[in-house]
């Protein structure tokens, strides 16, 4: 079972990004995934969630209205696509999946029983 993320990089101030997490070993569609990051020195802290069938959202206050998650069960693949990047998004971004089977979204790491090996996204002012 495994989560690979991919996508991150080097971004000016401003721009986008959009990173994606492939699933294998298992699916992950009946479940509610997510995106957490962590910065230097800083814990690990939520970003986005999504419902299994995708209708349902949730979005840390500071990317609210910058960040977009998305999913495609067919492709067993996690999206989140950020735009209007700011400096301090600067952080390794973690996929996770395995929460809330059949409904609900989390906002709580200790509820996704897999996660992917963190993708670093760089924001330069």
């Amino acid at each position: 079972v495994q989560l690979q993320a991919s996508g991150g990089g080097l971004v000016q101030a401003g721009g986008s990004l959009r990173l994606s997490c492939a699933a294998s070993g298992r699916t992950f569609s009946n479940y509610a995934m997510g995106w957490f990051r962590q910065a230097p020195g800083k814990e690990r802290e939520f970003v986005a969630t999504i419902e299994w069938s995708g209708r349902r959202t949730g979005y840390a206050d500071s990317v609210k209205g910058r960040f977009t998650i998305s999913r495609d069960n067919a492709k067993n693949t996690l999206y989140l696509q950020m735009n209007s990047l700011k400096p301090e998004d600067t952080a390794v971004y973690y996929c996770a999946g395995g929460a809330r089977y059949l409904g609900g979204i989390s906002s709580t790491p200790y509820e996704y029983g897999t996660w992917g090996q963190g993708t670093q996204v760089t924001v330069s002012s």
